[in-house]
């Protein structure tokens, strides 16, 4: 990713180590035309280990203020907070339940195109926790409870059809193995069959016939699974 100045891609210090650490976890480098940031290098690597000592320093220079603002408002009789929720007012627990609704849906709808086109393939024939696994090996962080919690969201608010939350059937074990297979592949289609395999050894998945080792063929049955599935497509 590359950008002219960083005040073009983060709103501070630390929004900006979070964007360059989400590429990093995507393989991906950063680097800023104007300022010393190229995180292919070593010199870019030492001024971002810089601007992450000055985003710690800007967390405690926040948190000691606020402190000294609460201790302050103490001092003079006043407690911190909403009054309204502090005291458990109705209308006040509505008002924020009704944002806190606002906000999540507004999270959900942000990213929606990464993730709701795959439930849609595979719900309801696999589970929460296949999809979840297959959205992940694509570098997409869900747990299968918040996947289903977005999808309930989604299916209230009239986005999606409700048989995506019906229950999915008994899941054998080659079932989540060709999730996991068509997980990896499609995070990185230039991995040939040897190299799933090895990634497969690695994480200490047994094969089909429950062995160790994975033979490329082995592989290959599963992807083909996944493609008859909807999981890959054919080209």
């Amino acid at each position: 990713l590359v950008v002219v100045r960083l005040d073009r891609l983060a709103r501070s210090v630390s929004h900006l180590l979070e964007v360059i650490e989400d590429l990093t976890a995507k393989r991906a480098h950063f680097r800023s035309l104007r300022d010393p940031i190229d995180t292919t290098t070593p010199q870019g690597m030492f001024s971002l280990q810089v601007l992450g000592a000055v985003a710690q320093l800007e967390r405690a220079l926040i948190s000691e203020r606020t402190k000294a603002g609460i201790k302050a408002a103490k001092a003079k009789g006043r407690m911190p907070g909403n009054p309204g929720i502090r005291e458990r007012r109705p209308e006040a627990l509505a008002r924020m339940r009704s944002a806190q609704k606002a906000a999540y849906g507004a999270r959900v709808r942000a990213a929606v195109q990464q993730w709701l086109p795959t439930v849609r393939r595979m719900r309801p024939d696999h589970s929460w926790d296949d999809i979840a696994r297959f959205l992940q090996q694509r570098g997409l962080d869900w747990s299968p409870e918040q996947l289903r919690r977005a999808v309930k969201w989604m299916v209230a608010e009239g986005m999606a059809d409700a048989a995506l939350l019906r229950k999915s059937p008994p899941r054998l074990p080659e079932d989540r193995l060709m999730t996991l297979v068509a997980g990896i592949h499609s995070s990185n289609p230039q991995l040939t069959l040897r190299e799933i395999a090895i990634q497969l050894e690695r994480l200490h998945e047994r094969t089909p016939r429950g062995g160790t080792k994975w033979a490329p063929s082995s592989v290959k049955n599963l992807l083909d699974r996944a493609k008859r599935n909807g999981l890959l497509s054919e080209a």
